[in-house]
């Protein structure tokens, strides 16, 4: 059965053609009109009404001479069908987007015709979301309705599925952006090594990617340039090397699983990097970890489809931004409706955080410590609109 490849649908806008494909020349024509407004003392209306000889000049001149943030002007929302998780990823971690995601917390994983999910996968996600519902159920049956308790099983039981699992968004960037993005992607593939399975399947996913941006007419040469040599910022090296630092600006590492990554990335105000692991190790669910022999059994199952990395293979992390931007992270991730390993991971950072600028004597040191005494709804400057009434919640000490 042929294997289902990734499509790209464009959401209706303005440069919308009836074939269901992009205007580029005309959202071009438009940039070009728009790169005449920091000069035309007449204004926009214009430009608008200009011989287009004279708009097409100022287009030749910012897209051969690199100044391209006109471009930035024409916004556009792809629906983007099978798009494997790890790609997803990748794109999620260049800034400039909105995204909407289909979740693996709130829907169950099944797997259709043509899709990579392996046999062994489905089996083992099957087998563990029936045992995690029975552990949430007896710890938690007082806390969380049925309907809770799936949600929160699907969550643990997706981390035996690979990280190519194939999922559909909603994302929506500039036409500068996905040009760009289309240029690294492509410096990726030119520099991947084959022989690496990863590196391999990473690289035809963005060859497909490509291809489909290809086809509903959104590359434009002149945007793929990348005179600079930029590259996907997803992933790092030597990461373990670089020391931890915790003033006004922080950078720490960290190991976490690709499925901690995917939730962490979304706070577009910190950058993160992600580099995998010479030692493959997985994620384990602390909801199992008091039954030794349920960890065991739950290493072996996970390890036993390692050749597809799935979603709770452990990576190292590097997390770097602003102290500010921490703390509205905590205000985020310290909650109870948190992914646990991300709230967990959080609660680690805030604490390791606080004692530096304790030691430190540093004056940001009384600030922090009035976000260490549990859940975002014990922070002074947070109002909680939904009380969880979960008292592990709150103190952090959950097991799910």
């Amino acid at each position: 059965m042929e294997k289902l490849k990734v499509k790209i649908d464009i959401l209706p806008n303005h440069f919308l053609k009836e074939d269901g494909t992009f205007d580029r020349e005309e959202a071009i024509k438009l940039s070009g009109k728009i790169a005449g407004v920091c000069y035309d003392k007449e204004g926009f209306e214009h430009l608008a009404n200009e011989p287009i000889e004279k708009t097409m000049r100022r287009v030749d001149m910012t897209l051969n001479n690199g100044h391209h943030s006109v471009y930035d002007h024409i916004m556009i929302s792809f629906n983007i069908h099978n798009i494997p998780k790890i790609l997803a990823m990748v794109i999620n971690n260049e800034h400039q987007y909105t995204t909407s995601e289909k979740s693996g917390r709130y829907t169950r994983i099944e797997k259709a015709p043509g899709s990579i999910i392996t046999a062994d996968e489905e089996r083992l996600y099957n087998k563990w979301l029936e045992i995690f519902i029975i552990k949430i159920k007896e710890r938690y049956g007082d806390i969380y309705n049925d309907s809770k308790i799936k949600k929160l099983a699907q969550e643990n039981a997706r981390n035996l599925i690979t990280v190519f699992m194939p999922t559909e968004m909603i994302y929506t960037t500039s036409l500068r952006q996905i040009n760009y993005i289309a240029s690294w992607m492509q410096e990726y593939i030119n520099n991947a090594d084959m022989k690496n399975p990863f590196e391999r399947k990473l690289a035809k996913s963005m060859s497909e990617f490509i291809e489909a941006l290809d086809d509903v007419n959104v590359l434009e040469e002149g945007l793929m340039r990348n005179e600079k040599c930029r590259t996907i910022s997803l992933f790092g090296k030597g990461l373990d090397k670089r020391p931890d630092y915790f003033g006004n600006v922080y950078s720490t590492t960290y190991d976490g699983s690709f499925a901690q990554y995917a939730q962490a990335q979304r706070h577009r105000t910190l950058d993160y990097q992600l580099e995998m692991l010479d030692e493959k190790s997985y994620y384990v669910p602390p909801i199992i970890e008091d039954d030794q022999m349920l960890v065991d059994e739950w290493l072996r199952d996970i390890q036993s489809v390692k050749k597809v990395n799935p979603i709770g293979e452990m990576v190292r992390i590097r997390e770097t931004g602003k102290y500010e931007d921490f703390i509205l992270k905590c205000k985020e991730r310290l909650c109870s409706a948190a992914q646990l390993e991300i709230m967990e991971q959080t609660r680690e950072t805030l604490l390791k955080y606080k004692k530096a600028l304790e030691e430190a004597h540093d004056p940001l040191a009384e600030d922090i410590e009035k976000y260490s005494h549990g859940a975002r709804c014990t922070f002074p400057d947070f109002t909680c609109t939904s009380d969880c009434h979960f008292s592990e919640g709150k103190r952090l000490v959950r097991k799910i």
